[in-house]
């Protein structure tokens, strides 16, 4: 393993001798498609397993057996168990199933990544447990795909959608939030697309894309943006290529690909997930959370996924420390009597948007909720504040999760390299900026740092702490979104994203919960409805997010035979 200072040397002869080998392999396979190209990089030492296959090329008929015909169409966690205690479904049957729409769906949506070569002997073997009478949790058999920059120590790789780390070595160890899901009896299906590196490498990205995934696509139209970064975690949800995904957010990455693809997310409280085995942005922001078609399967993932990991230190706290079912929080009538605040900073740029924003106040009027307007907004000097801790900190963290995960590129610096020799394949649309900034930033130690960070969290959380408790509130709402804007490679988001609105920025920075449930759809793209709250406030928030859900019934599923652009 490279110490600090051999990672950060400039490009020492072994690193450039070894970036001009991979870079030989990647011209000479570029032609030979996605297959080829993932097959003739594998290293030597590795053996090439199913999962390097494109999984859009997979035969239906030889993935999804005959069975789909047990399994109920946009399904959700309660019915899928019920039919498994009734001995209608199995495990097998279930995977399978998503394994046929993974097949027939994904070349046009770009939604997976890879899929998990060992999923059915897994079913298999939760089938015989469910036979023997052990059923471990609500989650017993059913499908996860795990977004591409969570660690599995199995066949799949985890890249953060770069084909650097193709050349990575597995994780010596799952991520602690796939442990917890695998000893709940959870089926890891594949991997999901992203946004590369999470969003944080180039300044003009479009959302979704990634050099190994491709351009991930909106299952309600596939002109326009899917969002990210957890892009391919909220199109295979909402395309129901998966029962559950996993999505990462440091800013907006769970809660906008949620509200863009209709279906819940929830972006936790900074320390109620662990963090380790996910390749990261920003400890002071980041965080993994579910991503499902309705609340109480959230509830239900979210149940899971929180714990204490000794190491993560910041799950060192009573909350994750003691196990909660979230689900008992599901209760219908949990609006009524509540004081919600309205982020009104947020009206006033969409018409369409403010419109359907307004039915949807009234409904929570109708709930016996009472709804009044705060002052409450975001600022430029809060978003510079934030902006220059993540590139502080994702040249430290991310260099510190290489370090760890071994192989042959051991820092940003290596990556950055990696890209400018691999530019035809990593940079076709949109270079590196981002990458370069943060390498120019020094260690945590510099107080222009210290001083950011000290700024950007006094600010996100004194103004949400202060809109809470000075309107007396139970929680705050707010548009999570506008309609996805049309995709545009060439020019990236910000070439298509005119009259934006986003309402991640505050509970992100602050490191603070927020849920996003469908809302309804403008020109039939999907739009969200964010709640928001104190630290740990989740239990207030899934208990007001379900109850409005079932209230509106808001989300329709997808027309998937239009989804090719």
């Amino acid at each position: 393993m490279m110490t600090d200072n051999a990672a950060t040397m400039i490009h020492p002869p072994a690193i450039e001798r070894g970036i001009r080998y991979h870079a030989l392999l990647l011209a000479r396979t570029a032609m030979m498609g996605a297959t080829a190209l993932l097959i003739a990089c594998s290293p030597p030492s590795e053996t090439v397993e199913s999962s390097d296959v494109s999984v859009g090329s997979t035969d239906a008929s030889e993935t999804a057996g005959n069975n789909s015909e047990q399994v109920p169409a946009w399904a959700d966690v309660e019915i899928l168990q019920d039919a498994m205690q009734d001995g209608e479904l199995t495990a097998v049957a279930l995977t399978e199933y998503y394994l046929q729409r993974i097949a027939t769906y994904n070349d046009s949506l770009r939604a997976v990544i890879e899929v998990n070569p060992e999923a059915l002997d897994i079913a298999a073997r939760l089938d015989q447990e469910r036979a023997s009478g052990n059923v471990r949790s609500a989650l017993h058999g059913m499908p996860v795909l795990l977004k591409d920059n969570i660690d599995t120590a199995d066949a799949m790789k985890t890249t953060a959608g770069s084909y650097a780390l193709l050349f990575a070595p597995t994780p010596a160890e799952d991520a602690f939030l796939v442990q917890q899901l695998r000893e709940a009896g959870a089926v890891i299906l594949g991997k999901a697309n992203l946004s590369e590196w999470a969003n944080f490498r180039s300044t003009s990205s479009s959302s979704g894309w990634s050099a190994r995934g491709g351009q991930a696509r909106n299952p309600y139209n596939a002109l326009h943006t899917p969002c990210g970064s957890s892009s391919g975690s909220g199109v295979a949800v909402a395309a129901d290529l998966t029962l559950l995904a996993v999505g990462t957010e440091t800013n907006g990455s769970i809660i906008c690909p949620s509200a863009n693809n209709s279906v819940v997310g929830i972006k936790p409280t900074l320390g109620l997930i662990s963090r380790s085995g996910v390749i990261p942005i920003a400890h002071s922001q980041d965080t993994a959370g579910p991503m499902t078609r309705t609340v109480a399967d959230a509830a239900v993932m979210l149940s899971v996924m929180a714990g204490s990991d000794p190491q993560d230190a910041i799950t060192d706290n009573p909350q994750a420390q003691s196990p909660v079912d979230y689900t008992q929080y599901l209760q219908a009538d949990a609006l009524s009597g509540k004081r919600i605040g309205v982020m009104r900073s947020l009206f006033g740029r969409n018409a369409p948007l403010d419109a359907l924003m307004e039915s949807q106040l009234d409904e929570l009027r109708s709930a016996g909720a009472t709804v009044v307007d705060i002052e409450l907004s975001g600022s430029r000097e809060l978003s510079e504040a934030s902006y220059q801790v993540l590139l502080y900190e994702f040249k430290n963290d991310l260099n510190a999760y290489l370090r760890n995960r071994g192989g042959f590129y051991q820092s940003l610096e290596h990556l950055i390299r990696f890209n400018e020799v691999n530019a035809s394949l990593q940079m076709p649309w949109f270079a590196q900026e981002i990458f370069l900034e943060a390498q120019a930033t020094t260690d945590l130690t510099d107080p222009a740092y210290l001083e950011a960070l000290q700024q950007a969290k006094s600010i996100s959380q004194s103004r949400l702490d202060d809109a809470l408790t000075n309107n007396q509130l139970d929680a705050i709402v707010a548009p999570s979104n506008g309609p996805g804007w049309l995709i545009d490679l060439e020019n990236g988001d910000d070439g298509s994203s005119v009259n934006y609105v986003s309402s991640s920025g505050l509970a992100a920075i602050a490191g603070y919960p927020a849920i996003t449930v469908p809302a309804g759809y403008i020109d039939g793209m999907p739009v969200g409805i964010s709640f928001f709250g104190a630290a740990f406030s989740e239990p207030e928030l899934i208990g007001l997010a379900y109850a409005y859900e079932q209230r509106t019934q808001a989300r329709r599923a997808p027309e998937l035979t239009s989804v090719s652009p």
